[in-house]
């Protein structure tokens, strides 16, 4: 089962760009989006859908602004929108899925983009509210026996290791130390970052600013993440991190699950 994210920075300009004639060449079975920046209804018609995959959409209230999209070949037992928290959900941030696997289990997937920090300290404060609000809800789930897979983009760098100029950044929002600490919070409860689980000491990053032709001299940052309930690392066959794959400031990253 392959599981794909793609912070998509505007879906609108990522299809002109290919990213659906990528998805179907690729063909995850579950294909996650975030910052889609419009409505389904908004694309042309004949690029709503992507040919054999069911889709859910969760727009940001806000025109042009945040949302996220899920594209699936394996049909949900669940669907749920947001996080249940006013503070959150008129952004279009979260879409929760409960999917069937292998011998009659199920896990809950979340696609999420994670709030971005960098407008001040407001935004920042509002986006560790989020990180707690979430991990809050997780923890009831583990604590029921849910396995759980958390994906998108996380708009945070976790260890120096995630980023191509990290002491240039240690003020910067996306690598404060109050916010690289809730991914820590995260894997203290019961989640494993399974890229660097299965490739400790690899350089790969997943996000290249627009400006200063930073893709091509690979100047970047892991921000695109799949957190996995520990449970699930042992069925893990591999994360790929596409980073060939251009339509974005980001690049696809796959989970494989066997």
């Amino acid at each position: 089962m392959k599981i794909t994210t793609w912070n998509v920075n505007g879906i609108r300009a990522a299809v002109k760009k290919g990213a659906f004639q990528w998805a179907l060449g690729y063909a995850p079975d579950v294909l996650c989006l975030q910052e889609v920046k419009a409505r389904q209804e908004q694309l042309p018609e004949m690029e709503r859908e992507i040919p054999g995959y069911i889709s859910y959409w969760n727009p940001a209230e806000r025109p042009g602004y945040s949302g996220v999209a899920v594209y699936t070949r394996i049909e949900p037992l669940e669907v749920v929108y947001g996080l249940g928290d006013d503070r959150f959900d008129n952004e279009g941030r979260v879409i929760r899925l409960r999917l069937p696997y292998v011998n009659g289990e199920t896990f809950i997937l979340y696609n999420i983009y994670f709030p971005n920090g960098q407008r001040g300290q407001e935004r920042v404060n509002y986006k560790l509210d989020f990180y707690a609000c979430l991990l809050e809800q997780c923890d009831e789930l583990h604590a029921r026996g849910e396995q759980i897979i958390i994906t998108g983009d996380f708009n945070t760098a976790h260890r120096e290791i995630d980023l191509a100029h990290p002491k240039a950044n240690m003020k910067t929002s996306g690598f404060l130390p109050e916010e690289r600490v809730w991914i820590d919070y995260y894997l203290n409860h019961g989640f494993v970052d399974i890229f660097r689980e299965l490739y400790p000491d690899r350089i790969q990053y997943t996000w290249w600013t627009f400006i200063t032709n930073a893709r091509a001299r690979n100047v970047g940052w892991r921000l695109d993440y799949h957190l996995i309930s520990r449970g699930l690392v042992e069925k893990t066959d591999d994360v790929i991190v596409h980073d060939e794959v251009p339509g974005s400031d980001h690049c696809p990253v796959t989970l494989i699950l066997k």
